[in-house]
């Protein structure tokens, strides 16, 4: 059975930093792509961050580049997403997605796992 478990979230103090991890078990992603996608209260699913299978190319969403940084180790099977200078506004639950068909688009993940809260507080 294939499983994403992401860690590290909570709750931290506005221009603070979390560094969020997402394990996967089950099978290798070591030749798929891996994103990381965010949830607020109210609002749909959005885009955060992805890299591709080697760790050549990440991709950022505008409104966390300079902030975030996404990177993987494939000997661990492990996505990871360093979120620094937080801002209130970053709040929401952050999901880890992998095997996707292309990794700025949502819908084409495979594999998501269960989320974990982050709360940014002002």
């Amino acid at each position: 059975q294939v499983q994403l478990v992401e860690s590290g979230g909570g709750l931290i103090q506005a221009g603070g930093s979390l560094s969020l991890s997402c394990a996967a078990s089950g099978r290798t992603f070591r030749r798929d792509g891996m994103g990381w996608f965010r949830q607020a209260p109210g609002k749909e699913r959005e885009f955060v961050a992805a890299i591709t299978w080697n760790g050549g190319l990440t991709y950022l969403a505008d409104s966390v580049k300079g902030r975030f940084t996404i990177s993987r180790d494939n000997a661990k099977n492990t996505v990871y997403l360093q979120m620094n200078s937080l801002k209130p506004e970053d709040t929401a639950i952050y999901y880890c997605a992998a095997d996707p068909l292309s990794v700025l688009t949502r819908a084409t993940y495979r594999y998501w796992g269960r989320g974990t809260q982050v709360t940014v507080s002002s």
